[in-house]
């Protein structure tokens, strides 16, 4: 009877559709929900979210998911539920070819959009000149600040701050991570041995694998498809990643989303250092927000694989496919579990439409 009742909600939804707002966050793009309107349990929103969003099919032409990673994403937002929480986020990232859907990692673009999301919804009113918000992301248990100007309490998405690989430009909105005192360093060591290449492993709101573009047989400068045309490339980077899972404490990865594998060089214009980002199967078109601040991280802890590209201060300017990336990150050293951190990035936001979305019926 239970197994009917399932069949019969999922029937429903499929013909009454479900309140979605479709959003830009950054260099991304993906469907938000209120938690309200989702089921509770995980396997049926991850069932839920390969029916909304067309996988397992490398088009997802059967739903709205744009056929690539930066596309295929999910947020759930809600009330929180702690004190001095405003909202929480959850994020499902669905792979598009194989439906697989994952939570072992947070997505910093999306995040630009959890708060106006929350406007939009009637879930937190805009302040009188600036709208601050503190949000749980579920997925990782890290707490972010989220601000942007709102002036005369208003929900404004323009604005004068224009990102690389984005048309236009938007209200600039500060988005400030804390991993809540979690070693930014998680094997304890700044560079750690996977089959003789030396990386760095690092959490700074995302696991990342830090490792120098040439042991791995590239320049560091090359396009996302030159990358992906590249098979022994691609097969040498994911033995190394899943090798890295295993140092993270996370066991088997190969199914995972993380850690990410970011291949570091010098930089080739006016930045600190370029970088390449592998999401992790596909060559991101820019540079993941959480992603560039596990790299920025890395060039300011002496030691690591990134150090010899380190300055001072918070700033560092990351080159990547699109153009180039600000990641500010504040790291100190703690004589007990070492180095600790957080990050702080400005990203743009903007809703792209709003209605009803209709998942693919079931066992269709």
């Amino acid at each position: 009877m239970f197994g009917s009742r399932r069949a019969q909600l999922a029937t429903d939804v499929s013909d009454a559709g479900i309140p979605c707002l479709w959003m830009r966050g950054g260099t991304s793009k993906g469907a938000f929900f209120l938690a309200s309107d989702m089921p509770q349990g995980a396997q049926e929103r991850d069932d839920l979210a390969r029916r909304i969003l067309g996988s397992p099919d490398p088009q997802q032409i059967d739903g709205i998911g744009g056929g690539h990673p930066l596309t295929s994403k999910i947020a759930i937002v809600g009330p929180g539920r702690k004190a001095g929480v405003d909202l929480e986020y959850e994020f499902l990232q669905v792979a598009v070819e194989t439906g697989d859907v994952t939570r072992a990692q947070t997505c910093g673009n999306l995040l630009a959009g959890v708060v106006p999301f929350a406007i939009e919804r009637g879930l937190l009113q805009a302040g009188a000149e600036r709208t601050t918000a503190t949000v749980h992301l579920v997925n990782t248990g890290d707490q972010a600040s989220v601000s942007f100007a709102s002036p005369g309490g208003v929900l404004d998405y323009s604005g004068d701050c224009a990102l690389p690989g984005v048309p236009g430009a938007g209200n600039p909105i500060e988005i400030e991570v804390s991993s809540g005192g979690g070693a930014l360093l998680p094997s304890g060591s700044e560079i750690d041995d996977i089959d003789g290449v030396p990386v760095t492993l690092v959490n700074n709101g995302m696991p990342v694998v830090v490792v120098r573009a040439s042991e791995v047989g590239i320049i560091g400068n090359e396009s996302p498809e030159a990358l992906e045309a590249n098979r022994a490339f691609l097969g040498r980077v994911e033995e190394l990643r899943i090798a890295a899972g295993e140092l993270f404490g996370m066991g088997d990865v190969s199914q995972l989303s993380v850690p990410k594998m970011m291949l570091i060089s010098a930089p080739q214009a006016e930045g600190d250092i370029t970088v390449r980002a592998l999401i992790p199967h596909r060559v991101h078109r820019s540079v993941g927000v959480l992603m560039a601040a596990g790299v920025a991280a890395a060039t300011r802890i002496p030691g690591t694989v990134a150090s010899e590209w380190g300055g001072e201060g918070e700033a560092v300017v990351l080159e990547h496919p699109a153009g180039a990336f600000t990641s500010r990150v504040r790291i100190r050293e703690d004589a007990v579990r070492g180095w600790l951190g957080s990050s702080i990035a400005t990203r743009t936001t903007r809703k792209l439409f709003e209605g009803r979305v209709f998942p693919r019926p079931t066992g269709s």
